[in-house]
């Protein structure tokens, strides 16, 4: 969306694509070593609960290093039926917390997730002369480059591995993210997985996938 792209040169932005993602102590399986003729077995504790998700950032702006900023929240009362996503206000302080650090306007792009769309949020936004939101295509998570530094979490650092207890699950999803954020070759490469190529013109940053703006 050529819009966008304006907005993004107009403003000196950085362009932060946003997605949340679900960790659980039941890990990702992939090929590995066994004796011949027996099958390998990880046993896990906590099979199929939700035990933490993550809300990441993938920051781009030509001339500067591409940056990952990112924030876990665990679940602990999942009988109770408590919330297993974040909330509109942990969104909005990950998105203070990234303009400080990035220190300069933001140009959002998130996908069509109901707390996104929050009256609450929407407002947020508007109040902000900082900050610009776009949302993705409907079932379009292929635009979306934090999907691949899931895709590269789960099969590097989550792969294979029998977790003794959610902080140990934890300690692994911050390591394998801290080492991302050292890559920015990483997490550029998200990016071109997605199709759009950011450039950089005579007025700054812009890219043209179909985004919609926020209303």
């Amino acid at each position: 969306m050529a819009a966008r792209g304006n907005t993004a040169a107009a403003l000196g932005s950085w362009i932060v694509f946003e997605d949340e993602a679900g960790f659980s102590m039941t890990p990702p399986t992939s090929r590995t070593w066994s004796r011949r003729g027996t099958t390998p077995v990880i046993r896990v504790r906590g099979r199929s609960q939700r035990r933490f998700s993550i809300a990441a950032l993938c920051c781009y702006k030509p001339g500067e290093r591409s940056r990952l900023i990112y924030r876990p929240k665990r679940h602990t009362d999942h009988k109770a039926g408590g919330r297993k996503s974040f909330a509109w206000t942990e969104y909005r302080d990950l998105l203070i917390a990234a303009h400080r650090q990035l220190d300069a306007p933001i140009v959002l792009v998130w996908d069509n997730l109901n707390v996104h769309k929050d009256r609450r949020m929407r407002a947020f936004i508007d109040a902000q002369d900082w900050l610009t939101a776009y949302h993705l295509p409907s079932y379009a998570p292929d635009l979306n480059p934090v999907e691949g530094i899931w895709s590269i979490l789960r099969r590097t650092t989550q792969v294979n591995t029998a977790f003794t207890d959610p902080d140990h699950l934890m300690r692994r999803l911050r390591h394998g993210l801290r080492r991302i954020q050292y890559r920015s070759d990483i997490i550029d490469g998200c990016l071109t997985a997605t199709g759009p190529a950011l450039t950089s013109g005579p007025d700054g940053p812009s890219c043209d996938p179909p985004y919609h703006a926020h209303s």
